[in-house]
């Protein structure tokens, strides 16, 4: 199912990028901003669309890699981003990342596009991204989607014990409403959950 999704950003993707353009990254990750690193550190932009959240990271000091499978957003990305790190790779594998260790690890308005069995493959994948004490910040979407982009349902105690069960500890939680407004028009709103990968063993 997941080809149906990207195949839908993909032909939607003119008009998503000018809506992807207009959202203010400091806004959007105003519920978790505690846990953007303010010291240098790595990290992964999982389905990172036109960059945008990427680039504003890099502005603060961050060195980012920027995963995009879908060509159209992650083309136009390249055209306004050129001295970003691309990367096509996609949940539930992410397959080229497989050994990279990041400080942070993002995953903002992706997790409602996988079903229940590419949750299971995909939990554990994004936990082996992690370096010891690094975090992965995950926003999860309740409500309706584009009916050209499927979505599944999203349940936050599923998705914390899928992470537990790949080793990582819920370390916040926080309801959000949407920061686009035809998403709020249809009721759309957002948990952000934070998990931390144990930290290195002590001297």
């Amino acid at each position: 199912m997941i080809e149906a999704v990207l195949a839908g950003y993909e032909a939607d993707g003119a008009d998503l990028v000018r809506r992807f353009e207009t959202i203010d990254p400091a806004g959007l990750y105003a519920p978790v901003a505690k846990f953007i690193p303010t010291a240098p550190a790595r990290i992964a932009d999982i389905g990172a669309g036109t960059g945008r959240d990427a680039a504003w990271l890099a502005g603060l000091g961050h060195a980012v890699v920027a995963v995009e499978p879908v060509a159209a957003l992650r083309e136009a990305g390249r055209a306004l981003r050129p001295d970003l790190a691309w990367v096509d790779d996609r949940l539930p594998d992410l397959a080229s990342l497989r050994g990279e260790r990041f400080d942070r690890v993002l995953l903002s308005g992706v997790w409602q596009h996988l079903d229940d069995a590419a949750r299971g493959v995909a939990m554990p994948a994004l936990a082996g991204l992690l370096a010891p004490g690094g975090v992965l910040v995950m926003s999860l979407r309740h409500g309706p989607g584009a009916p050209s982009r499927p979505v599944w349902p999203v349940d936050v105690e599923a998705t914390v014990e899928l992470a537990e069960a790949a080793g990582l500890r819920l370390v916040h939680r926080v309801a959000a409403g949407s920061v686009q407004a035809g998403n709020q028009a249809a009721g759309v709103t957002w948990t952000w959950v934070c998990l931390e990968a144990p930290a290195p063993p002590s001297l």
